[in-house]
């Protein structure tokens, strides 16, 4: 009762802060969206935010909502996969249809509690496969790894490809040239790094003994052992290929969406991939499935391409609640329903000498 009441009150608390930040968010672009109707006449009755919001999820062009459905449950389909070569190595061999709909249980279960998603996956594939949870836990550990490394160089390739609009847009209101900006944080950063080399240096031993440093250690090492797995398995460029594609498909969801709305459908890859990697950040941010934090992100990518506030945040809004809707919920609850009847006199090939884990570790 009390883990329950526990876990309640994370919902609670973290649905709070999605909300809060949402309102936020609305609240300021509404205020910005008032000053306009009142720059351009329009009485405060028939100016509403909500409104706009509203007539632009009517005003889409929902084939490309389709197409951006389409390229996430691809994507799943590549994360499923790739999934199941990790648990194939353990030698077990579990059904696509059981790691796929686990997959969309992640991210069905991450709506109502962030990071819960993880453990309904495991717990998922260890009900129906019969494979012990301490072991799954290890592979989606794995695949998370890798996730870590492909945003980093998306995010990477998104600074090197978009560097000048980024310059050209934080140095507007300063009166400095783009180069003389950049050259600034450049010495800045370098002097920083020099400092911090010196000191570590200095102080080796002393922080080589901290708990911090130790957990820093600890992480890297993880890091380490994840890709060692990766190259150990029997095709591991197949891996490699499907983990590509997830995040390929990815940035297509965020690409397509700009065409489905009109003051954004102008707008080329470049703009895409900065949506995409903002976005993914606020994702990240502990909230349900990015609530707020995924709307105030993407408003701040479109306005490095001159989109308006009030059409960003309608903008975001299409785009994160048609995933939500459209796949996590409605699949979500489809294969929450379907995954009993799907395993229905089901046994699964155990490896020699495993022994099936115990049932109530499922959860």
């Amino acid at each position: 009762m009390n883990k329950q009441l526990i876990n309640i009150l994370k919902f609670l608390v973290f649905l709070g802060v999605g909300v809060g930040i949402l309102y936020y968010v609305y609240y300021n672009q509404n205020i910005a969206f008032q000053e306009n109707c009142a720059l351009e006449g329009i009485p405060p009755e028939e100016c509403s935010l909500a409104e706009k919001v509203l007539d632009d999820f009517r005003g889409v062009n929902y084939f490309w909502i389709l197409m951006v459905l389409t390229a996430f449950t691809l994507s799943n389909v590549s994360r499923a996969y790739r999934w199941r070569m990790l648990l194939q190595s353990l030698g077990y061999k579990p059904r696509f249809g059981n790691a796929f709909m686990a997959v969309l249980m992640n991210y069905f279960a991450n709506l109502f509690l962030p990071r819960i998603g993880e453990v309904v996956r495991a717990g998922t594939i260890t009900r129906f496969e019969k494979i012990p949870l301490e072991k799954v836990i290890g592979t989606v550990v794995v695949g998370r790894i890798l996730d870590v490394i492909c945003l980093l160089i998306v995010t990477g390739i998104t600074l090197l490809l978009e560097y000048d609009k980024l310059m050209s847009y934080f140095s507007q209101g300063s009166g400095d040239d783009v180069p003389d900006e950049s050259s600034g944080w450049l010495l800045w950063l370098g002097l920083a790094a020099s400092i911090f080399g010196v000191l570590f240096f200095l102080f080796r031993k002393q922080i080589q003994a901290t708990r911090f440093y130790k957990k820093i250690v600890d992480i890297l090492k993880g890091f380490v052992e994840g890709l060692r797995t990766i190259m150990r398995l029997e095709r591991p460029w197949v891996f490699i290929l499907h983990s590509v594609n997830v995040w390929v498909l990815y940035f297509m969801m965020n690409y397509i969406c700009l065409y489905a709305f009109m003051p954004t459908a102008h707008l080329g890859p470049g703009a895409g991939l900065m949506v995409f990697v903002y976005g993914s950040l606020g994702i990240v941010i502990p909230s349900p499935g990015g609530m707020g934090t995924y709307q105030w992100l993407v408003v701040q990518a479109l306005a490095l391409y001159g989109i308006g506030q009030d059409d960003a945040f309608s903008f975001a809004n299409i785009l994160f609640f048609s995933v939500q809707i459209g796949c996590n919920v409605f699949l979500g609850l489809l294969t929450y329903l379907y995954l009993p009847f799907y395993n229905q006199n089901y046994e699964p090939a155990l490896p020699t000498g495993a022994a099936a884990p115990v049932s109530h570790a499922a959860g």
